[in-house]
């Protein structure tokens, strides 16, 4: 029978899958010893069941009147007991985290009898009927449905009728008239009473908790961070411990080392007087974690050892919350904390530096998305920025963009192409399509473990929050520093490592990482970002066995990349050649009324493309260099046929002559206008079309090489046929280049040698790659167009017809056109892989679509054994970390 429920001490670490990480640390930390407060869990299983059939198990509550009379039998209390109640927390934890996703519900068992006899208990009349409001605005938002600006709006009434800003000035009459105001506030807007039952409350919290696996804000976060969505959520029912029984309680979140930065020290917020969630929502703002050793040095002096024993047993950066009840340190969860990507880096090179992880393991502790975040540009000189107010650091970068004050407003600007700056008092979960929409979020409340300082790390996203001299007027749309007033449309710019906000656009300088790659910066010793990630990428490279190349068509990029340390270039795209003032010899080619005419504009082109690809060889000297004939149809190069329609129509209607070129030209135009031109004359079907179009090429690029050659260098051209979709049209072309090849050896004396293959980018040229490997050196994967006549897209339409949609719908949990379809597109990709190595061992295969510096795509590649990927230059940094992380995960697969 399946066993739903879990006490803390029945579970482990390594029991995410079925505990949720919230649910697995708590047990690993009561293994530990530590100071937990008794609780049990129930397990994913139990929320992916109500999930598929809308009913919890029927098991479940047998399950849980066990675990919930155990609990009771180890407090000494009962859930809900009028005189002495044991309250609990009924808290989600999935098994990825996901800061404040999805539901808690605190003070569960609170009810209109209880609450005396907790202020009994406590002493306290203002604890109890605190702890009973919360209770009531938690459940009515939660698990009622109830708005919840209802109950905000009379706490800041009540607030406001006190004279006062803060909840703290409240006192137990006020608490207690507020309790009733809210009790009235259920009642209108749900038609029935607060239940009273503790545990009904308990019940119905449990699915609420469940249901919110499902929220918007839920499945918009899962899609982001690429969580999928069929692993539910786990339940953790824990017995309440209260940090706001008085100013010698209070809680906190702390972290083992800067999440920030990756520095070693003291890192957190504090909060007297107060429960967790006025920590993570930034309701009031924090003190820092070391002002605890002067207000109570035993429990400080508790938490730093518990601190320094729970990063040694993860061997990481831990991320700890933790209440103070009167003097008693008690630890309410811990995971492996989120951090931003250049405390990652320093992270993972410092521990091993203390020996508790090895380099490999350092490897895999950071990502190549995490490194390309590394690569963007921070400000320059801030000497002449108008400085507007400064807050906490919490996510760094730098961010600018027009101040916009809600998040459907984000949404639509960014949409439009607008950078924008999300500027809110304090975020709420409901807030995360406007984040993920901005560059960077401002707020005026909060600390850097609040809910925007969370997400945003984990985002990648610049984050200052805690500004309070910022007065944010989001009806208005303003804010106010002193006599200042920035209103929406106003340009920000903020310093998410600094804390600064600056008003007007501040100007940025390049990555440091990026300076490192191109040489225009030295390693210094107290450089300790750029060690790390010249460390990590030396090991990353020492240990890939998959290459890395470019996707380069000019000299410049080729020299980047190299610096960039590709190992050549994958694709050189010749379709350049035939832009600007070379569109005239298209025209000429096009409009050639014989083959005389065509062969001259043909030889036309030849030095030109010769110089083109001197210049290239040369930058890769002595790396492979894979020319791409050329691919797109010609009418690309051409005027459009509806303007040149539009122009001559208006001649002849006016009477004006008509040029005689022009109608030519609209004729041959005509004449070559297509339906759908992705799937027509293109690739190797106009070499086909086309005598000479080819040769011309290839003769270009052997001769471009016979130069170097004679120059002493070592050039190592590549012919690529684009499109084949049969092996025959791959042994035409084959023919007549290794002909061109042989007639400029004879002419130069030079020894010039190119590997003739092809792209696989038509799913038949994949389904039958065993007949074309027999006549190709090499293939290379065109993903982009593979997936586009996989799935039977438009590429250029459907992104910007339905995309959205899809992914809002969850049809994609990311756009396969960014990362690669490994069912579908990805199976094409396998077949021929291995029907090619098969009727040819040892054939060279590579991919050379932007999906080669996907992080996620790198992986598979590694997998599906291909010997190389390329991608644009700035992205080679980050398929050289993850080929390197790719080798060691299959490295672990082969070893299990």
């Amino acid at each position: 029978m399946t066993k739903y429920v879990y006490d803390f001490a029945e579970g482990g670490k390594d029991m995410k899958d079925l505990l949720g990480g919230k649910g697995a640390n708590l047990a690993e930390m009561t293994v530990l010893g530590l100071p937990v407060p008794p609780g049990f869990v129930i397990t994913t299983e139990a929320c992916t069941t109500y999930l598929q059939t809308g009913e919890v198990p029927v098991e479940l509550a047998a399950e849980v009147d066990e675990h919930l009379a155990a609990l009771e039998a180890a407090m000494g209390k009962r859930l809900g007991d009028a005189q002495d109640p044991l309250l609990v927390s009924v808290r989600s934890g999935a098994k990825f985290s996901m800061p404040g996703m999805m539901d808690t519900v605190l003070n569960i068992g609170l009810n209109d009898q209880s609450v005396a006899g907790l202020a009994q208990q406590a002493g306290s009349d203002r604890f109890a009927w605190d702890s009973y409001r919360r209770l009531l605005q938690m459940f009515g938002k939660t698990v009622l449905g109830v708005d919840g600006e209802l109950f905000e709006h009379e706490l800041d009434a009540a607030k406001k009728a006190k004279g006062t800003r803060h909840d703290l000035d409240l006192d137990a009459a006020d608490l207690e008239a507020l309790v009733r105001r809210f009790q009235q506030i259920v009642q209108e807007q749900t038609g029935a009473p607060f239940p009273q039952e503790p545990r009904a409350q308990m019940d119905l919290a449990v699915r609420a908790v469940f249901d919110s696996w499902n929220t918007d804000r839920a499945k918009l976060y899962r899609r982001q961070e690429r969580i999928p969505s069929d692993l539910g959520t786990a339940v953790n029912v824990c017995s309440m411990v209260f940090g706001n029984l008085g100013m010698d309680s209070g809680t906190g979140v702390c972290f083992t080392r800067d999440p920030g930065s990756g520095a070693q020290g003291l890192y957190g917020d504090y909060l007297q007087n107060a429960q967790g969630e006025d920590v993570v929502a930034g309701i009031r703002n924090t003190m820092p974690l070391q002002d605890l050793e002067q207000l109570d040095p035993a429990c400080f002096a508790e938490l730093l050892g518990i601190m320094e024993r729970l990063e040694k047993h993860y061997r990481d950066l831990c991320d700890i919350e933790f209440t103070i009840e009167r003097g008693k340190l008690w630890m309410l969860q811990t995971r492996v904390g989120k951090r931003t990507a250049g405390a990652a880096f320093r992270i993972a090179t410092q521990l091993v530096d203390e020996g508790l992880i090895t380099m490999d393991e350092a490897l895999q502790r950071v990502t190549g998305a995490q490194l390309a975040q590394l690569m963007f540009p921070k400000f320059g000189s801030t000497d002449d920025a108008v400085s507007l107010t400064s807050g906490m650091g919490a996510s760094p970068g730098a961010a600018v963009g027009k101040a916009v004050f809600d998040s459907d407003e984000a949404v639509r600007q960014a949409a439009r192409g607008e950078a924008v700056i999300l500027v809110r008092r304090e975020t709420t979960p409901d807030d995360l399509a406007g984040m993920i929409a901005a560059q960077g979020i401002l707020t005026a409340r909060g600390g850097k473990t609040s809910h925007a300082a969370v997400v945003a790390r984990g985002m990648g996203k610049t984050c200052v929050c805690g500004a309070e001299e910022l007065e944010v007027d989001a009806h208005a749309r303003t804010i106010t520093v002193g006599d200042v007033v920035v209103r929406e449309g106003d340009v920000l710019s903020i310093d998410g490592t600094s804390g600064a906000v600056f008003l007007g656009e501040v100007a940025v300088i390049p990555s440091p990482i990026v300076q490192f790659f191109e040489g225009e910066r030295a390693v210094a010793d107290g450089d300790d970002l750029v060690q790390a990630a010249k460390r990590l990428m030396a090991h990353a490279d020492a240990t890939r066995v998959l290459g890395v190349r470019t996707n380069a068509d000019t000299p410049e990029d080729a020299e980047r990349a190299r610096r960039f340390g590709a190992q050549g270039i994958g694709l050189c795209r010749t379709e350049h050649m035939f832009l600007g003032e070379r569109r005239q010899m298209v025209e000429d080619l096009v409009l050639a009324d014989s083959p005389e005419e065509q062969q001259a504009a043909l030889a036309a082109l030849l030095p030109l493309q010769r110089q083109d690809f001197e210049g290239i060889l040369r930058a890769m000297d002595g790396l492979p260099v894979t020319v791409r004939l050329l691919d797109p149809p010609l009418h690309e190069f051409l005027p459009d046929f509806v303007e040149l329609q539009v122009e001559v129509a208006v001649a002849e209607a006016t009477g004006q002559p008509v040029d005689e070129k022009q109608q030519k030209l609209l004729e041959h135009v005509r004449r070559l206008h297509e339906s759908n031109p992705m799937i027509g004359l293109r690739g190797v079907r106009l070499g086909l079309v086309i005598p000479g179009l080819f040769a011309v090429q290839v003769r270009a690029l052997a001769e471009a090489a016979a130069t170097l050659l004679a120059e002493g260098l070592d050039p190592r051209p590549e012919v690529m046929v684009p499109l084949v979709s049969a092996v025959q049209e791959l042994e035409i072309v084959r023919e007549e280049a290794e002909q061109v090849v042989r007639e400029v050896a004879e002419q130069t004396g030079q020894d010039v040698h190119a590997l003739i293959g092809t792209m696989i980018e038509i799913p038949r040229a994949a389904l039958t790659a065993g007949a074309i490997a027999e006549s190709a050196d090499f293939f290379s994967f065109g993903t982009n167009d593979l997936t586009q006549m996989g799935y039977g897209f438009s590429r250029d339409d459907v992104e910007t017809s339905f995309f959205s949609q899809y992914l809002e719908l969850g049809v994609f949990g990311v756009s396969p056109f960014e990362s690669i379809d490994r069912a579908g597109i990805g199976r094409l990709v396998r077949i021929a892989v291995e029907e090619g190595r098969a009727a040819k061992p040892g054939l060279k295969i590579g991919v050379c679509g932007e999906h080669g510096g996907d992080p996620d795509s790198v992986h598979f590649f590694a997998e599906a054994g291909l010997d190389y990927v390329s991608c644009s230059p700035f992205r080679v940094p980050v398929a050289r970390l993850e080929a390197g992380r790719a080798a060691l995960t299959l490295d672990s697969s082969d070893t299990r």
